[in-house]
C-alpha cells in the first residue's frame, strides 16, 4: 500500500484524535497516500499535489511553496510490515487516514483485518465518494466521513456521490463531520443532511483553520449553530496542542 512519507518513513505515529467523534482519545495514526479530491485547504496536500497537476492551493501565494515530486513523497509497504509498525505503539485504537484511505481497499482490507484479528478498534477517515467494499467494511469499526462543500474548491460533480453518501447514511459505523468556513456553508450542509437523511446527532460541525486563532475566531458562532440545530461541535485540538505540525 502506498503512504505518505515523513522524515523518510511511512507516517505512522501515536497521538490523538484531534477531530470528531473520538476527539481526545490516544490513537495509532497511518497516513495512506493519494487521493481523489484536491481541497484548496487541505492540510496534507503532500499526499496528492503532485508536480504537473493543475489543482490550486491556499500555499500556492507562500513564498517557497511549490508541488511535490510524488516519488519523494510515498513509501510503500505491504500489510504485515504496516502492522509491525503499529504494534510498537501501546494503544489498539488505529486511524487509517490520508490522502483518501478508500482508494486502496484492497490492501488495506488486509491490514484492517490482520488488526482486528487482534483486537484492535479501527476508524477510517473518508470524504465520503468512495462505497467501501464488504470485506473492507467487515474490518472497520468507525467511519469518520468528511464531505466536502463547495469551499474545497472541489466541483459538485467529484465532491457528491449519491451511492457513496447513501451508504454511509445508512451505516451505524458513520458520523459525519462537515468543515465549516462561513456561515453561509450551513445551507450546503443542511441541503445534503436532508437529501441523504442523515441525523443530526450524527453530524459535526469542524471550523476551518490551521492556527489556534483562525479556530477561535469562528468558534463561538459555530457553537451556536451546532445548539440551535442539534449537531455537535468539533474543535481540531491536536492544533492548539500542537500546531500545524505533521507526524503528531
Amino acid at each position: 500500500m502506498k503512504l505518505a512519507k515523513l522524515n523518510g518513513r511511512p507516517e505512522i505515529f501515536y497521538s490523538i484524535q484531534g477531530e470528531g467523534k473520538s476527539m481526545g482519545k490516544p490513537a495509532i495514526f497511518v497516513r495512506t497516500s493519494l487521493c481523489n479530491l484536491h481541497c484548496i485547504w487541505c492540510d496534507t496536500d503532500y499526499t496528492w499535489n503532485w508536480q504537473n497537476t493543475p489543482f490550486k492551493h491556499v500555499n500556492d501565494s507562500k513564498a517557497g511553496y511549490s508541488k511535490f515530486k510524488k516519488d519523494e513523497w510515498i513509501v510503500e509497504l505491504d500489510a504485515d510490515e504496516v502492522y509491525n509498525e503499529i504494534k510498537q505503539h501501546p494503544c489498539k485504537r488505529v486511524i487509517l487516514t490520508g490522502g483518501e484511505p478508500l482508494m486502496q481497499q484492497k490492501e488495506l482490507a488486509l491490514l484492517a483485518q490482520l488488526l482486528h484479528d487482534n483486537g484492535y478498534f479501527i476508524e477510517v477517515e473518508t470524504n465520503g465518494t468512495l462505497v467501501p467494499t464488504s470485506e473492507f467494511d467487515m474490518a472497520v469499526d468507525q467511519y469518520n466521513v468528511s464531505p466536502k462543500l463547495s469551499n474545497s474548491g472541489n466541483s459538485t460533480q467529484l465532491r457528491e456521490k449519491e451511492g457513496a453518501f447513501s451508504f454511509f447514511s445508512g451505516s451505524e459505523k458513520a458520523s459525519f463531520k462537515f468543515v465549516i468556513d462561513d456561515p453561509g456553508d450551513l445551507d450546503e450542509v443542511t441541503e445534503l443532511i436532508s437529501r441523504y437523511n442523515i441525523a443530526p446527532l450524527n453530524v459535526y460541525l469542524m471550523p476551518q483553520g490551521t492556527t489556534g486563532q483562525a479556530l477561535n475566531q469562528k468558534q463561538q458562532w459555530l457553537v451556536d449553530i451546532c445548539k440551535e440545530h442539534g449537531y455537535n461541535y468539533t474543535d481540531r485540538l491536536h492544533i492548539h496542542i500542537y500546531g500545524d505540525k505533521r507526524g503528531v
